[in-house]
């Protein structure tokens, strides 16, 4: 009788298996880099581009598809394309990070991607992975639910993606030399974009603003992502509520704010119904910059929300002005606090308990002490450095970390990244000089296959305290718990969500506080967890997990695809 239900079960399993490939698609994409010149606040430069589209192609599919883009490299530089967000399950060849997964494509040369789109729904995006090329290499990348599916929200009237990013008057790759040259602070942008476009607040941009048409009663799904090289950013639309209904990729429990708070990297869903009297509104995103004294683009972008039945004036026949949107002041941590603690699941969720793996990471800037002169232009003399538990990544270059592990190469990286901060101190508080200065090093945390991983990621005062977007590859992770000052285990974790907390793949860490996140490590691969602000990344502000097979796996990762670009 227990062979009968275990050869029912089988059989069950095989044909829910088997009408699952039926309905699921593959979908198959080429993407071109290439240079493309493109005017933006009055001058024309060349940029990189994707099929000579800025931002680049919208990719779309239902859950369970299977994706498939081959990247031909027309540029000049080496690059990479990452899938942010994306699980990778048993597919991290796929992931993208340069030296990470994958040694960078070389100009002229090509590599195709594939993995599948598996149990994830909402708004995602994709981008370069490889120096800052993602300034202008990026676009959307929508997942909707499998066919005969609906949304857990109802059908909007409209899906609109839209990309904050931001802009430079000179070249961005000359601004990142200078700032790895000098060790200071790079040039910080001269606009925000939405969609490509500054919007009319700028000079010479006025016609080219991005505009948004409803009709009265719509309701329109904004699908918000925060592409932005190094800015966390506010969003909203004058006189219009937004009801929060996804992040990441996964759903949450809706509710309704005015201004919405994104860091790089993170993706926000929003319905917003058009119920206003029938004018043009204000869309706009402006600057949240949490780091004392340090300086930030204070401009502001925009795009108009137009009714399609608003009346012109009708003394001159043209249009009237679009209605001011308000936003926070650029420190207003309060507001951003305020947004961040209603995120949560739509119903309870398995958030791993027994804990394996209980880590603690601080994440912060620092200094390297240097002889003065044109190399050292950082804070009285030095250079900009940043860590993770004082460890300082280094990226390899003759031999990508995945590479290295599956083919069995020394040297390349070491598995002794240290689970807690080498020294205790004031995290938060008046940080000893001596405690300034990180270590280098590529190392890598070894998780065991199947274990439950906690981590608290501590904000540190070693320069200026500072929100930091931390972005994990590979995982979706729950946000169990955040707050202000230094992480206490004795009375912080009395306050968990282990009930209903939100799933991320990007998270901001508080600025002077902390958050913890879980997750169960059942993803082979070497997976980079980074800042997502890029001039964080380049300083050092990284470390990477290596999980390897576990026993019993039914699939196993791969060896490395016959197309894998060396370095």
């Amino acid at each position: 009788m227990a062979e009968c239900t275990s050869i029912l079960l089988c059989f069950l399993f095989t044909l829910i298996s088997a009408t699952s490939l039926v309905n699921a698609e593959t979908h198959y994409h080429e993407f071109n880099v290439q240079e493309t010149p493109v005017k933006r606040l009055c001058r024309t430069k060349n940029i990189l581009t994707v099929n000579g589209q800025f931002p680049g192609p919208t990719l779309e599919g239902r859950n369970g598809d299977t994706l498939v883009i081959k990247v031909i490299n027309n540029g000049q530089y080496n690059i990479s394309l990452h899938w942010h967000g994306i699980q990778q399950m048993r597919t991290p060849w796929a992931d993208g990070p340069e030296y990470i997964t994958q040694c960078p494509i070389q100009p002229g040369a090509s590599y195709t991607y594939s993995y599948t789109l598996d149990n994830q729904e909402g708004t995602l995006w994709w981008h370069a992975h490889s120096r800052w090329l993602r300034a202008t290499v990026y676009g959307a990348l929508i997942i909707r639910p499998k066919p005969s599916v609906p949304y857990p929200f109802g059908q909007p009237n409209k899906e609109i993606p839209i990309l904050l990013g931001e802009w430079w008057k000179g070249d961005v790759d000359a601004i990142l030399q200078q700032a790895l040259f000098t060790g200071a602070g790079p040039n910080f942008s001269d606009a925000y974009t939405i969609n490509g476009q500054p919007g009319d607040l700028y000079r010479c941009s006025s016609k080219d603003t991005v505009k948004f048409y409803v009709d009265p009663g719509d309701t329109v799904l904004f699908r918000v992502i925060n592409a932005a090289l190094h800015q966390q950013l506010f969003f909203t639309v004058a006189e219009h509520l937004l009801t929060v209904v996804g992040a990441d990729a996964d759903y949450l429990k809706p509710f309704s704010t005015r201004v919405i708070m994104l860091g790089p990297g993170q993706t926000t869903d929003v319905l917003l119904i058009a119920d206003q009297p029938p004018a043009r509104y204000y869309t706009a995103a402006t600057a949240y910059a949490s780091a004392q004294n340090a300086p930030f683009d204070n401009t502001t972008t925009t795009a108009i929300l137009e009714y399609t039945s608003f009346p012109c004036d009708s003394k001159t026949g043209s249009f009237l002005k679009p209605i001011l949107a308000q936003l926070p002041a650029f420190n207003d941590t309060t507001t951003v606090t305020a947004f961040t603690t209603q995120l949560r699941s739509p119903s309870r969720v398995e958030v791993p308990i027994d804990i394996d793996e209980n880590l603690f990471f601080t994440v912060g800037l620092g200094i390297v002490n240097c002889n003065p002169g044109p190399r050292c232009q950082g804070p009285n003399g030095t250079r900009f450095a940043a860590s993770m538990n004082n460890v300082s990544f280094v990226f390899p270059r003759r031999a990508s970390l995945l590479q290295a592990y599956y083919q069995g190469i020394p040297g390349v990286f070491t598995t002794n990244f240290p689970p807690v901060p080498p020294i205790k101190f004031d995290y938060t508080g008046n940080v000893p000089r001596a405690l300034s200065q990180p270590t280098f090093g590529t190392k890598l945390y070894k998780l065991n296959f199947g274990a439950n991983v906690q981590v608290v990621l501590q904000d540190t005062g070693i320069f200026s305290t500072e929100d930091h977007p931390i972005h994990l590859h590979g995982y979706s992770f729950y946000v169990v718990g955040q707050g202000f000052g230094n992480f206490n285990p004795s009375t912080d974790t009395s306050n968990f969500n282990l009930m209903d907390p939100p799933r991320r793949n990007t998270i901001d860490v508080p600025v002077g506080g902390w958050v913890v996140i879980r997750f169960v490590a059942d993803n082979p691969g070497v997976w980079l967890m980074h800042c997502h602000i890029d001039s964080h990344l380049i300083w050092g502000l990284a470390m990477a997990f290596l999980v390897e097979n576990g026993p019993g796996m039914l699939q196993s990762v791969r060896p490395p695809p016959l197309d894998l670009p060396r370095c």
